[in-house]
């Protein structure tokens, strides 16, 4: 780094600036702290945006004490500054939040905000680059020709109320995993459900109220087994790369609460092709019917949580008839039979990696071999997550993301770190095999 982090703010536009002489702070959990750990540069894809409505943190590099930024003055104007955070492209996890408290504003919306800065070359952020494959590349995706794709693959399936929801997620909401399907490559889509047995306090698809925005329009009609065979089984048949389809995507509730007739679609596939991985991203409440699913073929399994503990993972999630402990006995079914066994860990700075976190987090990788840490930066307003984390699951300090995902290597020796799926052909070395 050449120079110190100087603090980011913004105007009531939404130009950011840096300020002329406080340093950035950091957010890990309920505590602001000054810089540290190392920041990068902020990545091509990346992107600087303000908070509404919550004032930044500086660092006094004289006194070394936080000043709560109330008003600026720039160009003779006076304001009130909001905060200002960076969004970063797939591939990368976050270390810290953005140093900033609570003003006059609203619930922000559902994004990652991550610590940002302007050193001598430029804007930071507090991140790590934690999977370096392309194949995710932004740049490769939202391309010129998406709407004539779109268009052509509606043509060979007329109707298919897939491929409907597929669309508004590919053209309107810009999802990657939607793309695929009509570029016919990597890891498709396959939403399959319109009901969740799970509450969580992020989701991006159904939020009360008072809630902020859902990111995503959930898919208002459950499509049928063979809807769903017809889209795969092109799919695994057809794509290039890391073929793969996956149940479960973020526009719908919790695929499992549908497991009959996504074991029909399996069998369908199955049935016409042995060709590719059949995937399923869950929140893996039914071991009943995952158990179901890998009978028909199912061979990668994807349990997303918050925390390793009881308290912390239900505080999120707000299970509905079902609880922490369904969970891991899923996870213990996956081990058991042979499916490639990843974590969709949802990742925040200063909950996650307390100390009694990570130690629940090590036991798991440890004690069901797991294949893979997905890591995710959590999707959410900072303090709407303080307040739900807030006195539950694991104390002890932080000991930091980088830290974290340390430990879980030492803890699996073997286990992948990283942000996207492995396809058949990257799984022979996988930490579970064997």
């Amino acid at each position: 780094m050449t120079s110190a982090p100087k603090l980011l703010f913004a105007d009531p536009k939404g130009r950011v600036m840096e300020h002329p002489y406080l340093l950035a702070t950091l957010r890990s959990g309920e505590e602001l702290v000054p810089p540290q750990d190392k920041p990068i540069p902020l990545p091509s894809a990346g992107r600087l945006v303000h908070l509404p409505g919550r004032l930044p943190v500086g660092l006094h590099p004289d006194t070394g004490e936080l000043e709560l930024v109330r008003q600026m003055n720039v160009g003779g104007k006076s304001f009130v500054p909001n905060a200002v955070g960076a969004l970063l492209p797939p591939g990368y996890t976050r270390t810290f939040l953005p140093g900033e408290v609570k003003g006059d504003g609203p619930v922000l919306p559902q994004w990652a905000y991550t610590a940002a800065a302007w050193v001598k070359d430029g804007p930071v952020a507090w991140a790590i680059h934690t999977d370096r494959r392309s194949h995710w590349d932004p740049e490769r995706y939202s391309t010129p020709d998406m709407k004539a794709l779109v268009d052509a693959h509606l043509k060979r399936f007329p109707d298919n109320r897939v491929l409907k929801q597929l669309k508004t997620c590919a053209l309107l909401y810009r999802c990657f995993t939607s793309q695929n399907t009509f570029y016919v490559r990597d890891e498709a889509a396959i939403p399959a459900s319109v009901m969740c047995n799970a509450r969580c306090v992020g989701c991006i698809s159904d939020q009360p109220a008072d809630g902020p925005p859902a990111s995503h329009e959930r898919m208002d009609d459950g499509p049928t087994a063979e809807e769903m065979g017809a889209i795969g089984l092109f799919h695994l048949e057809n794509a290039q790369g890391r073929t793969m389809v996956s149940f479960g995507q973020g526009c719908e509730g919790e695929p499992l609460t549908r497991w009959k007739f996504i074991a029909e679609s399996i069998r369908y596939m199955r049935a016409r092709t042995q060709k590719g991985s059949i995937n399923i991203n869950t929140n893996a409440s039914l071991t009943k019917g995952l158990e179901a699913l890998l009978d028909a073929g199912l061979d990668a399994v994807r349990v997303s949580l918050n925390a390793a503990t009881k308290g912390l993972y239900e505080a999120y999630y707000k299970p509905v008839k079902y609880g922490w402990e369904d969970v891991e006995a899923s996870i213990a079914l996956a081990r058991e039979r042979g499916a490639y066994l990843a974590l969709n860990l949802l990742l925040f700075p200063g909950v996650t990696d307390r100390e009694g976190e990570v130690k629940a987090l090590e036991r798991l990788v440890k004690k069901y071999r797991v294949d893979q840490v997905q890591t995710r930066s959590l999707a959410i307003d900072p303090l709407q997550y303080l307040e739900a984390a807030r006195d539950v699951g694991a104390g002890g300090e932080p000991v930091g993301v980088r830290t974290l995902l340390q430990r879980l290597k030492a803890a699996r020796p073997g286990i992948i770190i990283g942000n996207f799926a492995r396809g058949l052909e990257e799984r022979e070395n996988a930490a579970g095999r064997g």
